[in-house]
């Protein structure tokens, strides 16, 4: 590990102004991420400015019936927050299929929705990776790439965004608090990270400096009734090769509203805006939930080895529709 300087932020302006005044620098939250990124050499910030002390570890209800959650909540915590559990048990799940006990006692909601790909050219410095040193070419395309993206890709980059939590908040419509060198701002989830085109190396919108404060759930009555189903090698401490957050309405028989994005298969999570405007208004039946499904995958662009996702998601969308609508859960 290159050396580096240490600075414990008092406030979050002060924490803001002096990132911004360091090209090099970077955030801490609980460092599950970027720690591992620094002793690999990957990421190389020259100073380390620790946010614990300033980022709330709050979950607060806001006046219009939503939830309000703080940069610094530990995972562990929200996922076992007796609101979120009621209200949005999707978000539990993702949380409690993301990590061990131990990363999730650690990890800040903050640092999770900025956790960076785990793709294995990205990690490993002797090969060529644009998002790591752009220009240099995508080791994934013509290697190893049966983990990686299936939707939304570029030939600079097929990287995924490895975030359970961030794909259940995508489904939620969560907003992004944050506040950096220009004012605060709100960002929605699904904006918050990019699709790669040809700048892979930036993740997120966020400008240098510009920090999440906290994450809003909006009040969505039927988000009780939600659920993320998580598809991997194996049972525990795996990424996802597909996931499913997915929230349903219903009424008299027929879909009023339904929520669904995709994580393991984009550089972000995936909305599937297109399935939910095909599903809405008519009854869940398998055939409706599997033309919806089918119809919101049409743009994949799998290479060989990735090419089972697209009927893994498929069937997985379905799958998790077929139980919200049986069982309510």
């Amino acid at each position: 590990m290159r050396p580096f300087r240490y600075a414990r932020a008092t406030d979050l302006a002060g924490a803001v102004a002096l990132l911004a005044r360091s090209p090099q620098a970077a955030f801490l939250g609980g460092g599950t991420n970027l720690v591992d990124l620094m002793k690999l050499d990957v990421a190389r910030p020259d100073l380390l400015i620790d946010l614990r002390d300033v980022t709330s570890r709050s979950v607060t209800e806001l006046p219009d019936g939503g939830i309000r959650i703080g940069a610094g909540v530990s995972n562990s915590d929200l996922a076992a927050d007796p609101v979120i559990r009621r209200r949005y048990p999707v978000v539990a799940q993702a949380l409690l299929n993301g990590a061990s006990t131990q990363l999730r006692n650690l990890a800040t909601v903050g640092g999770n929705l900025l956790q960076r790909t785990r793709c294995p050219y990205f990690q490993d410095v002797t090969t060529a990776c644009n998002k790591r040193d752009p220009g240099t070419g995508c080791s994934a395309v013509e290697g190893h790439h049966r983990d990686l993206a299936i939707l939304g890709v570029s030939p600079e980059c097929i990287a995924t965004h490895p975030s359970d939590l961030a794909v259940a908040l995508a489904a939620m419509d969560a907003l992004v608090q944050t506040t950096g060198p220009d004012g605060s701002r709100t960002i929605p989830l699904t904006e918050l990270h990019r699709l790669p085109g040809s700048t892979p190396q930036r993740d997120t919108v966020l400008a240098h400096g510009e920090l999440i404060t906290a994450v809003d759930l909006p009040p969505l009555p039927f988000a009780a009734r939600s659920y993320y189903r998580k598809i991997r090698d194996r049972a525990s401490y795996a990424f996802a090769l597909v996931s499913v957050a997915a929230a349903l309405d219903l009424t008299d028989g027929r879909i009023r509203d339904v929520r669904i994005a995709l994580g393991g298969v984009a550089h972000r999570p995936w909305r599937a805006t297109r399935a939910e405007d095909l599903l809405r208004g008519g009854p869940p039946t398998e055939d409706r939930l599997r033309r919806a499904a089918e119809a919101e995958l049409a743009d994949a662009r799998p290479l060989p080895e990735s090419a089972f996702k697209v009927p893994l998601a498929r069937n997985a969308v379905v799958r998790t529709l077929l139980d919200l609508a049986a069982t309510g859960r």
